[in-house]
């Protein structure tokens, strides 16, 4: 049995909603990862089935590895349709907003959300929501949005009606955003709700077959190069890898390709921390990636440092600035954050 982690009178408020819409528009973050994909699209198999007019609009494309999952070639781009997306969310009876907490984490999509007179829902497990929605789902002690969709449904009393694509899509969002179950995840809860998706007929080593084992020979290649200039700073038990656009070019990389990067330095013995500073290839400033082990926050030091959030675990953030300048920023977080990492 799972813990009733969602409010009541936000369920029935929503359900409401849902029984008299009949256009719903699902949009997630830019950059859409796992579960921002996962979780849009477990939305959508389910608001498809009890016969909704829905669609997913996100700002830009999001990796080749998650273009396996069904309904992802229904997933509509901003940045490349933008009339006709904005004539959708402009129609829409209700917007879900999945998997961010401020309206500038969707990018230029962000007015055509406001301006639309839709009634809005936040879903998400992020800190410090914003308050752009009429209903707030807000959980951050839970480890994806994915999660959040699946309790949401099945407190609506529609458990039955999650398909196998639409649990296939769940699996993705929570595995993804957990690491393959390595990080955020030692609630038991996440394993029952695991058990009732492979009820639904999913294949959990096939779905991390396709989103951790099909990557391009160029990947493991600039794998290989992030590492070998990979920087180790045992008095801090932390490593530093980094990527510039320029480097990125040379191994021909496309979005997805240094996914998961930031986890591998988390093998070395002894390290706890890792960051991961990347060149953004559309907008002049560095994606910062942290993760960490044990008890070590790397959501204060994105905050404080980066201008980010996340997870205790799990977190980043953004530098407007050079690499240079990023890596000697990351230097002084070191040094002020020493006691927690010794």
């Amino acid at each position: 049995m799972l813990t009733k982690v969602i409010e009541q009178s936000k369920i029935d408020h929503f359900t409401k909603w849902f029984d008299r819409a009949e256009k719903i528009v699902i949009v997630s973050h830019v950059g859409p990862d796992g579960d921002a994909i996962g979780s849009s699209l477990g939305l959508w198999h389910f608001a498809c089935s009890q016969g909704k007019t829905v669609h997913v609009i996100v700002p830009n494309a999001f990796p080749d590895f998650l273009k396996w999952m069904p309904g992802s070639k229904d997933v509509l781009l901003y940045d490349r349709y933008k009339e006709f997306a904005d004539k959708l969310i402009a129609e829409a009876d209700v917007i879900c907003c999945l998997d961010f907490n401020a309206i500038h984490r969707i990018d230029a999509m962000g007015d055509a959300v406001l301006a639309s007179p839709a009634r809005k829902i936040l879903i998400d497990h992020h800190l410090h929501p914003e308050d752009f929605c009429r209903i707030i789902i807000s959980h951050p002690e839970i480890s994806s949005t994915s999660e959040l969709i699946f309790r949401l449904i099945c407190r609506m009393g529609y458990f039955s009606d999650i398909s196998k694509e639409g649990a296939e899509c769940i699996y993705t969002g929570m595995m993804t955003d957990t690491g393959g179950f390595t990080y955020n995840s030692n609630n038991r809860e996440i394993y029952f709700i695991i058990s009732e998706l492979l009820s639904k007929g999913i294949d959990k080593d096939a779905i991390y077959r396709k989103v951790y084992n099909t990557y391009s020979e160029s990947r493991l290649r600039l794998m290989g190069y992030v590492l070998s200039q990979m920087k180790v700073y045992p008095d801090y038990h932390a490593a530093l890898i980094s990527l510039t656009k320029k480097e990125q070019n040379s191994f021909d990389y496309i979005r997805g390709d240094s996914e998961g990067f930031v986890n591998i330095p988390l093998s070395i013995k002894g390290v706890v921390f890792s960051c991961f500073l990347r060149e953004d290839t559309e907008k002049p400033m560095i994606k910062i990636s942290l993760r960490s082990v044990g008890t070590f926050p790397c959501n204060r030091l994105a905050a404080e440092f980066f201008g980010g959030g996340g997870h205790l675990n799990a977190s980043g953030g953004e530098f407007y600035g050079t690499m240079e300048e990023a890596r000697k920023v990351f230097e002084q977080a070191l040094e002020k954050y020493k006691p927690l990492l010794l």
